[in-house]
């Protein structure tokens, strides 16, 4: 008589089977409605917008299919896509420039006064982005002690930082560079501690130790930092309002205008909608180049 052989407990029943892919899909609706009320369907609404025709009334539109919205848009202010992008990738080096170390110093050397340093550092964001421009105004002005340092040392090619693409750098730098610290303090604070040991037991340089172990390994807070930095510095106007002139506009104040000031709603709208399409391709190839497409 053939012996039975035992089959495998281990195997889900068919109705447990079942349930699992519709817990996942359960516990993905709260984000994907979140995603379609307040992403999708504005975004929809948006380039439905840009391609609506005039009617010949101050600020009044119908629906159309207008696609020369999108020419009339890009000859008109796209030089501003390149300044922004210009501006904001400015940004994003000077806040990684600026962030690496103190994200570093917080994660290896902050200690018992962690929680206190990341409380320092994302304090500033409690106030007002708006007051937080306001200040800087004051910081730069002409008469300030900044802009007096400096014209000392002769460094400043007109005189003054304010009204010009320094001051619009510095404001973006500052504005954003909690969002730089809080992804590479996250990022450093998980590397083990025993890895950057076995560098130095090996006789490895801390230079060395820096490019072959810490950095590489730190390398997903970079990307988010960088995005999270990037992206709505593109966007933004506050800065290039407050604290530049009308050569340093960007493209978010082409769009605040539009809105505004013009009602020109389908030039406002298209503006919108390339600029997400630009940001989109350009974080997509930055997200594949860098190796950390998980990311995506």
């Amino acid at each position: 008589m053939p012996a039975l052989i035992p089959t495998s407990t281990s195997e889900a029943p068919p109705q447990v089977a079942a349930r699992k892919p519709r817990t996942g899909y359960l516990l993905l609706a709260p984000g994907m409605g979140w995603l379609a009320v307040f992403f999708a369907i504005p975004f929809v609404t948006l380039f439905i917008t840009s391609l609506q025709v005039p009617t010949g009334a101050s600020g009044v539109y119908a629906p159309g299919f207008d696609i020369a919205n999108y020419g009339e848009a890009l000859s008109q202010y796209g030089h501003l896509y390149i300044r922004s992008f210009i501006y904001a990738g400015l940004a994003t080096l000077f806040a990684l420039i600026i962030a690496y170390p103190l994200a570093y110093f917080i994660a290896f050397r902050g200690g018992q006064w962690k929680g206190l340093l990341l409380v320092l550092v994302i304090a500033p964001t409690f106030a007002s982005f708006l007051l937080r421009t306001y200040a800087w105004r004051t910081i730069l002005a002409d008469e300030g002690p900044v802009t007096g340092f400096f014209n000392a040392l002769g460094v400043l090619p007109e005189g003054r930082i304010l009204s010009t693409s320094i001051a619009v750098v510095a404001g973006l730098t500052y504005n954003f560079l909690p969002f730089m610290i809080l992804p590479l303090f996250a990022s450093l604070d998980k590397l083990d501690p025993r890895l950057i040991e076995a560098s130095n037991d090996l006789y490895a340089s801390p230079v060395t130790t820096f490019r072959k172990v810490v950095w590489p390994l730190s390398l997903p807070g970079v990307v988010a930092g960088t995005l999270l930095t990037f992206i709505p510095a593109s966007g933004d106007y506050i800065n290039a309002q407050l604290l530049g002139s009308i050569t340093t506009r960007m493209i978010g104040s082409a769009i605040q205008v539009n809105f505004i000031q013009f009602r020109d709603y389908p030039i406002a709208s298209a503006l919108s909608v390339m600029l997400m399409f630009i940001i989109l391709i350009v974080v997509s190839i930055y997200i594949r180049r860098s190796g950390t497409e998980d990311l995506v």
